[in-house]
């Protein structure tokens, strides 16, 4: 069983480094290869470069594939590993061409891991500890009314007047904002166009309490099946949302015009460009990651239980805030798939309780600070 890891971008590295520092046959694929061997050529020498001829022959049946690649690429490389029976790990959401794929992924006798990255992925470890602890709590309740909120934002440690700095491409940011939203509020579904319609101020629980901006991130409703909400369950609230700095929508207000009139693929790619340009993360520049994930029920109007997760990370010298957490856990999944912890199938991050908590314990020796806050 070896594990092919494509892509040595910004949010490879750090569990990318430990797997091979571990003892794990990692190939490490790159194009070109010499950003791979700036990040891993002083501690592996199976670095090639990744011509689709050279990498589909170097596939064998049980194999894992971990694709860093562009979201766009997942699709395609999932098929090609289930045509060699290898096992697929990426860190991104699981698209409607992945979740096709489940059936022959049970059929070939492989697993498809997605969403195990940090937004999605640590997030959805959170909630899965949560929904758990609610239920053999002593004020788990069928009519109790839940509120359930995630928050996650990759922040600039210093802020800035654009109250935010760019680690890589702008891109996925833009694209991200221009899908619609879709949660629930005050028990009803709330539908936005644009997410930046739906602004809302979060008050964080962290050791140092602070306040952020947030918004409804894509559609949050499949989540509630997901983390095991059953259909009598009262929500009030649920939403997975995106966090900013408190500014950022004032500051913002000249993207979002421009994303508003649908601008054409040239259009969207000049803005991102300028963007890059005028906004970056600097080199050795710190960032910071901020998750907090919430679950309350209430009871005649009176809370009755209340949990929520808190993450807050900055880079330091093992590497970027956003690098460690997403690599991470995709890491962690790729040691589960070996120990064949991940049946066959679409998954994504898992569920069960004894590896959510060895997950979770793993991740709190990657953030400066990670609790969990009791408030009821």
């Amino acid at each position: 069983m070896r594990i092919h890891w494509c892509g040595t971008g910004l949010s490879s590295v750090p569990g990318l480094r430990r797997l091979i520092l571990d003892g794990r046959p990692v190939t490490v694929w790159n194009l070109p290869v010499e950003p791979a061997l700036a990040v891993v050529g002083d501690i592996t020498e199976d670095i090639r470069a990744m011509e689709p001829a050279a990498f589909e022959a170097a596939l064998g049946a049980g194999d894992i594939v971990v694709s860093m690649l562009p979201a766009h690429l997942h699709a395609e490389t999932a098929r090609l590993c289930l045509r060699h029976r290898a096992h697929f790990v990426s860190s991104s959401y699981a698209t409607e061409e992945l979740r096709a794929m489940d059936d022959r992924a049970r059929e070939a006798g492989v697993a498809i891991v997605a969403e195990v990255g940090l937004d999605p992925g640590i997030d959805h470890l959170m909630a899965h500890d949560l929904i758990a602890a609610y239920r053999g709590s002593s004020a788990f309740h069928r009519d109790n009314v839940l509120s359930f909120t995630s928050h996650c934002g990759g922040l600039p440690a210093v802020a800035n007047a654009f109250r935010y700095k760019f680690s890589w491409s702008p891109l996925g940011v833009l694209r991200a904002l221009m899908a619609p939203a879709r949660s629930i509020r005050d028990f009803s579904e709330l539908r936005v166009a644009h997410p930046w319609d739906a602004v809302t101020t979060y008050a964080a629980p962290l050791r140092v309490p602070e306040t952020f901006e947030v918004y409804p991130n894509r559609d949050s409703v499949p989540y509630l099946a997901e983390y095991g909400f059953e259909p009598g369950w009262r929500v009030k609230d649920f939403v997975r949302g995106t966090l900013r700095l408190n500014g950022w929508a004032e500051a913002w207000a000249p993207v979002f015009e421009t994303l508003a009139a649908h601008p054409t693929p040239e259009a969207l790619q000049a803005l991102s460009d300028e963007l890059w340009a005028k906004h970056p993360l600097g080199e050795g520049e710190p960032d910071r990651v901020v998750l907090c994930v919430s679950l309350k029920a209430e009871r005649e109007g009176r809370p009755v239980w209340h949990r929520t997760w808190t993450l807050d990370a900055t880079g330091d010298v093992r590497g970027s805030a956003m690098a460690r957490l997403v690599s991470g856990t995709v890491a962690l999944a790729v040691e589960a798939v070996m120990q064949r912890e991940i049946p066959v199938g679409l998954h994504g991050a898992p569920h069960d309780p004894r590896t959510v908590g060895r997950w979770l314990e793993a991740t709190r020796h990657l953030a400066q600070q990670m609790q969990l806050v009791t408030l009821v």
